[in-house]
């Protein structure tokens, strides 16, 4: 389910919401991995992975190149909220700590907007495994974004 909480003073939920969908359904490798967009709200964006063996290591665990892939994009959609119109952002450094197993029927990405400058936009990203109602940390991201004019 995506929604779009407002705050106090933002212009145009909505629009923002569309922009984010708009972004995240262009993205191949979401779309490959069967990501879901989540809650989307400015400086906020989650991400769902739902469980699934192809996105498995060899012990059954969600791979850690699938975790770090939802991380980054729900930091950077998070970044993205915070992009002036005509702008996009770009990964430019991540540091990804895996707290614990990844495994359940589905991870969720949280990305959180720290600090949004004109140029770079620093996010921190939880990723918790869920599984029968127990939501577990399994990693914890911080990212810097690069804010760019969109290519024309």
């Amino acid at each position: 389910m995506t929604t779009s909480t407002a705050e106090p003073g933002t212009p145009d939920t909505a629009a923002l919401l569309a922009r984010i969908r708009d972004s995240f359904d262009r993205s191949g490798l979401m779309r490959h991995l069967g990501a879901r967009l989540g809650d989307v709200a400015p400086g906020r964006v989650h991400i769902h992975l739902p469980y699934g063996p192809d996105l498995t290591q060899h012990l059954g665990y969600f791979h850690a190149g699938a975790t770090a892939s939802i991380a980054d994009a729900a930091g950077g959609f998070a970044a993205m909220t915070r992009a002036p119109q005509g702008h996009t952002v770009l990964s430019v450094e991540f540091k990804i700590n895996l707290l614990a197993p990844a495994r359940g029927e589905s991870l969720e990405a949280v990305g959180r907007v720290v600090r949004s400058g004109r140029t770079l936009t620093v996010v921190q990203v939880d990723v918790y495994a869920l599984d029968t109602g127990e939501k577990t940390p399994v990693a914890l991201m911080q990212q810097t974004l690069i804010t760019l004019p969109e290519p024309a």
